[in-house]
C-alpha cells in the first residue's frame, strides 16, 4: 500500500494510519465501487480509498477543510473520479453509494437514515468518544444496520531513559454494518457477525 503523504494540516486530527489500515480492511472497497465519505478533514481516507475504489464523493462541511482535503489529494498525486463537496451531510450526499464512510459523528443518524434509504453495501463510522459510541451503537442497531463492533488503541513507542516506553492515542470505536438484506446482523459473541 503506498503511504499517504499529509502536508497540509486541516486542525483536526486525521484519522491515523493504524486506523486507516483497520478501516480500509473493513470497508473492502473494490474497483467497481462507489466510496462516500462524510467529514474528509485532511482527506486521509479519501486518498485511500481514491486508490481503490472506482468513484469517491467526499462531503466536508468546512470550506477550509475541504480545500486542505484538496491540497493532499494534489500532493499524492491522486486522480480519478473524485467529487468534492462543501455540504453538511445527509445533504450532498449521493443515492448511489455502495459503502459509507462516516469519519464524525454530525448528524449520524441522518446520514444512517439515507444509508438504509439508498441500500448502503457497507457503512463504517469511527468514533473516539465513549458516550457517542454507546448512542451511534443504538442508532446501528435501531436501523438493522449492525453487524460488528471494534474497539481498539494504538500505543507507539519512543525511548526513555535507554529504553522503549510507550504513548496511547485515544481508544477507537468502528462500527460496521450493512443496509442490504444478507444476514440478521446481530453480533456474535467473538465480535463476528451470525
Amino acid at each position: 500500500m503506498a503511504r499517504v503523504s499529509l502536508p497540509h494540516d486541516a486542525k483536526a486530527g486525521p484519522t491515523k494510519p493504524e486506523v486507516r489500515a483497520v478501516l480500509h480492511g473493513k470497508l473492502d472497497l473494490t474497483a467497481t465501487d462507489h466510496f462516500v465519505e462524510v467529514g474528509s478533514c485532511t482527506g486521509a481516507v479519501t486518498i485511500e480509498a481514491a486508490r481503490r475504489a472506482g468513484r469517491v464523493t467526499a462531503l466536508e462541511r468546512k470550506s477550509e477543510r475541504l480545500d486542505v482535503t484538496r491540497k493532499n489529494l494534489a500532493a499524492n498525486e491522486v486522480r480519478g473520479n473524485i467529487e468534492l463537496h462543501e455540504a453538511e451531510a445527509p445533504e450532498g450526499l449521493p443515492d448511489d453509494g455502495d459503502v459509507l464512510f462516516l469519519g464524525g459523528s454530525r448528524n449520524y443518524e441522518a446520514v444512517l437514515d439515507h444509508a438504509v434509504e439508498t441500500n448502503v453495501s457497507r457503512v463504517v463510522m469511527n468514533i473516539s468518544r465513549l458516550e457517542v459510541a454507546g448512542r451511534a451503537t443504538e442508532a446501528f442497531r435501531e436501523r438493522d444496520l449492525l453487524e460488528e463492533v471494534c474497539q481498539f488503541q494504538v500505543s507507539h513507542g519512543y525511548d526513555l531513559a535507554g529504553a522503549t516506553s510507550f504513548d496511547a492515542d485515544n481508544p477507537v470505536y468502528m462500527l460496521v454494518g450493512s443496509a442490504r438484506e444478507s444476514g440478521t446482523g446481530e453480533i456474535a459473541t467473538d465480535g463476528g457477525t451470525r
